[in-house]
């Protein structure tokens, strides 16, 4: 199940019970966003390193791009968690072109995804 459907769905239902609107704040600033292990940012194309039990694939990632006063960001999130079951979690390497995610190739980008030190298999 999508975890944002889940949450919208917990906070619509807790509202139900108490007087006062409910108050919703995150447990940390951007928490929907994936941890990277490795951002690349090369002439063509952005690459990032994610974990993986085995089946992520790049369509299992949405990006979210905004320019706003000189300045362009892009966030990645995942759409679907990966479900299989390797016999040692790892990481794997996604590409996105800068025309797929429609900044310019020279620009500056800032990556909102918070970046995790990689340490190895099952971490």
């Amino acid at each position: 199940m999508n975890r944002r459907v889940f949450v919208l769905a917990a906070v619509a239902l807790s509202g139900c019970a108490t007087a006062a609107p409910p108050e919703v704040t995150p447990a940390t600033p951007l928490a929907e966003l994936e941890p990277l292990y490795r951002a690349d940012a090369g002439r063509d194309a952005l690459t990032i390193s994610v974990g993986s039990n085995g089946c992520t694939a790049k369509a299992d990632f949405a990006f979210h791009v905004e320019a706003r006063g000189g300045a362009t960001t892009v966030a990645f999130a995942r759409k679907r968690i990966d479900t299989c079951k390797s016999f040692a979690m790892g990481k794997t390497d996604l590409t996105f072109t800068w025309a797929e995610l429609g900044v310019p190739p020279r620009g500056q980008v800032f990556l909102l995804n918070p970046v995790a030190a990689w340490t190895g298999p099952g971490s």
